[in-house]
């Protein structure tokens, strides 16, 4: 299929330009599924990039944005507030593990974690340390685009290899899995004392790095040896939040709270761009003074956005009026029993599943398979987008349980594409 001449002028994310096939284009969302302009619906089997939890168009959230709309769109930050944000702000500090109960609120999750690195970096400056200037984070981590979030990622995992030479010198440690890990890490902690500034972790799950696991005893790990030694923690919940691990809060399966976190993704039921960085007393508390210089200088100048703020008050109301959980745990078992017969295809060497995350990882991903793969998807009415040598499934939460057999023709369309485009 030729491109449109319109589509020439746009420049896609994550693509190289001069070899990706012309891009599909949708007209319409409903429940689970993309409307394309050509008259074929495909089911999201990963919910606009994690962020769709409630489906597309639910009623509650297109009426909070409509009904919003009409009374305040937009209006700076600086100096007014207005209820749908004071609300907001309110409920999440609510929801949230322990004290953080102070909500800046930005426009997306790459810029909630720059928010967050600089919220750490000035915890230390403001109380006279100013050698506490680097931040550890895990091997497969990644923490968004923006410079400083790249900086936080693993440099290695194909997105920022590019743009290594001008990223911060970080302290890049291998997830503590084990007891022998656990005393490396404790150790890495020590030597290092003088200059950490904060340990940064996506909870349970790396995302974008490669969705790989760790159980909530080493994430407990990870947030008690940092605390314990007046480090903070920033827990990046970008992807995390709201349920997709099968608790609101990734940090929840831990029992742990920490210094700052993160959110975007589902915060608007993907509705809407949102980013929100949570901070607890200690962090808030270092940014008063007398002296506007330890003031926190930043301000996304569509922070905060009413209709935004709208959204995310319905998505949260919507967890709390429908089974949003439970919803979770009945897909965690199909996704389970589904995706199980993956193991036995050849060239597959994991599949795993957490909450409502299913994955399957290849032995290798050549760039001919995965262009096959998502062609092999589409043609049977699937939206997935595979990346590195993993396929994965993060549907809505109210992907009803007649939609699970159109969901799990990915084994069909794995099946297929290693046996016609062997490594």
């Amino acid at each position: 299929m030729p491109k449109k001449p319109e589509q020439d002028k746009l420049w896609l994310p994550y693509t190289q330009m001069a070899l990706e096939t012309p891009p599909l284009e949708a007209v319409a969302t409903e429940g689970t599924r993309i409307l394309l302009a050509d008259g074929r619906d495909l089911i999201d089997g990963i919910a606009s990039w994690w962020t769709a939890c409630h489906g597309y168009n639910h009623p509650k959230i297109i009426e909070a944005i409509q009904s919003q709309a009409t009374i305040m769109p937009h209006v700076m930050f600086g100096g007014l507030v207005h209820r749908p944000a004071l609300d907001l702000a309110n409920k999440l500090a609510v929801l949230a593990p322990g004290d953080l109960n102070h909500v800046f609120f930005s426009d997306s999750g790459s810029v909630a974690v720059e928010a967050a690195l600089k919220m750490a970096l000035q915890f230390w400056i403001n109380q006279g340390i100013k050698t506490r200037n680097r931040f550890v984070c895990f091997k497969g981590g990644y923490h968004g685009d923006t410079i400083g979030a790249m900086g936080v990622s693993d440099g290695e995992n194909g997105f920022h290899a590019t743009f290594k030479p001008i990223l911060a010198e970080n302290i890049l440690a291998d997830l503590p899995i084990g007891a022998a890990a656990r005393r490396d890490y404790a150790s890495l902690l020590d030597r290092h004392s003088d200059d950490i500034a904060a340990v940064i972790i996506e909870p349970l799950v790396q995302g974008a790095g490669g969705m790989v696991f760790h159980d909530p005893d080493t994430l407990a790990a990870i947030v008690n040896e940092a605390q314990k030694r007046g480090i903070l923690v920033i827990a990046d919940e970008v992807f995390t939040g709201f349920g997709r691990t099968g608790k609101m809060f990734a940090c929840n399966s831990a029992n742990v709270v920490p210094d700052i976190m993160t959110l975007s993704k589902a915060l608007t039921g993907g509705a809407l761009g949102l980013g929100a960085t949570l901070a607890g007393d200690r962090v808030f508390d270092a940014f008063l003074s007398d002296d506007l210089d330890a003031a926190f200088m930043h301000g996304p100048t569509y922070m905060a956005n009413p209709m935004a703020m709208a959204a995310a008050n319905a998505s949260l109301d919507l967890f709390e009026t429908e089974p949003r959980l439970d919803q979770v745990a009945t897909i965690s078992a199909a996704l389970k029993e589904g995706l199980a017969p993956c193991k036995d295809i050849p060239g597959v060497v994991d599949t795993r599943v957490l909450g409502a995350i299913g994955v399957v990882e290849l032995a290798e991903m050549p760039l001919e398979r995965l262009y096959a793969l998502r062609s092999a998807f589409i043609t049977r009415g699937l939206w997935v987008r595979p990346f590195g040598k993993i396929v994965y499934l993060t549907p809505a939460f109210t992907i009803e349980s007649g939609e699970f057999g159109d969901l799990f023709c990915l084994m069909e369309g794995i099946k297929d594409v290693l046996s016609a485009n062997p490594a």
